[in-house]
């Protein structure tokens, strides 16, 4: 599991441009499922398991993308202005690097540093520095770069401990949860649902993905596989959720009531295969979860959260034994006949 982490949490994958790693994850799963289908909106859709009368259609959704950067004007002296894809925290981004598709890497640079580093930071006054050294009229070369293109944090997988540190682990360890899950039911031969597992695109840009995908897939039950801010950092905003402690059952978050029912399905299942869990109440923000529970006139939703620390940063950093209970959850979701539902 950690080697399949680090494929991905290093992979290349801002919203709407998703194919690296939608190539990756097919190749894991080939063999895990039953159907494996790209839709026009670029979702891969896996089903595991067939519809009967009595069991139920259930969609588990994480998200492919990252959060990133688009070039939007190059300036006079070759620094590239860009616009933000999904959510940048301007404290975060001084001297970071960023990756292009390319394979050109840019620095993260704010306009007069020395003179302003006192001040409150707004992304617009950052600029990417990519000159290669061949200055010609003042300004810098900016090789093949052009308006338009995108980029990613460049920040490689670390482990420390049980703890796994990495850029776009939001929602790359989803995926590997998904993934994991997949194989899991594989090895056991238990599943009693037809089951899709969708790996969706362009989440952090307004949960695109997941609205088209569950149109499609119409199902009885919605589950978004993401991470949540964990609450044990120096004087972090009140939450419960905790690194080490388990899967996180999504109460609320800014996007969805999660019905009762669903997260009282999902606790049950826990409590009753030993699997650690905690509640978790997210206070801003949303996943998957707010598109698919509005789909047609409505399907039950919930969210299996991995505690994360530093999210939207490139060292957000999630526990080992989280990412296994939340693998074993959704695996005794989708093997469970009875879900008192």
């Amino acid at each position: 599991m950690k080697a399949l982490t680090k494929k991905l949490v290093e992979a290349w994958g801002p919203p709407g441009y998703e194919h690296h790693v939608r190539a990756m994850i097919e190749e894991e799963v080939e063999g895990l499922c039953d159907e494996m289908r790209v839709d026009t909106l670029g979702n891969l859709i896996c089903r595991v398991g067939e519809k009967t009368g009595s069991n139920k259609r259930i969609m588990i959704a994480a998200h492919m993308d990252e959060i990133g950067l688009m070039v939007s004007h190059i300036d006079r002296k070759g620094y590239l202005r860009f616009e933000s894809l999904g959510g940048l925290f301007a404290p975060t981004l001084m001297g970071n690097r960023v990756l292009f598709e390319n394979g050109t890497v840019g620095t993260l640079g704010f306009d007069d540093f020395w003179g302003n580093y006192s001040k409150a930071l707004k992304n617009n006054e950052f600029y990417i520095d990519v000159s290669m050294g061949s200055d010609e009229n003042g300004g810098n070369d900016v090789g093949d770069i052009k308006v338009g293109d995108p980029a990613v944090f460049l920040r490689e997988f670390e482990e420390r401990g049980s703890r796994w540190i990495a850029k776009s682990m939001d929602d790359r360890i989803g995926c590997v949860v998904a993934i994991e899950a997949m194989r899991k039911l594989k090895d056991s031969g238990k599943v009693a649902h037809e089951v899709y597992f969708v790996f969706t695109v362009q989440e952090e840009v307004g949960v695109r993905g997941a609205t088209t995908s569950a149109f499609a897939i119409d199902p009885d039950i919605g589950i978004a596989l993401d991470v949540t801010p964990a609450g044990d950092e120096i004087k972090t905003t009140a939450t419960d959720t905790r690194l080490g402690k388990g899967a996180a059952v999504k109460i609320k978050d800014g996007g969805i009531v999660v019905p009762p029912e669903i997260s009282a399905m999902m606790i049950n299942l826990a409590e009753k295969n030993g699997i650690p869990y905690q509640r978790e109440i997210l206070r801003f923000g949303g996943t998957d979860a707010k598109a698919i529970h509005l789909t047609r006139s409505g399907v039950p939703s919930g969210v299996i959260s991995v505690p994360c620390r530093y999210v939207h940063t490139v060292s957000e950093t999630v526990d080992r034994a989280d990412v296994e209970a939340c693998v074993d959850l959704v695996a005794a979701i989708a093997s469970t006949a009875d879900l008192g539902l």
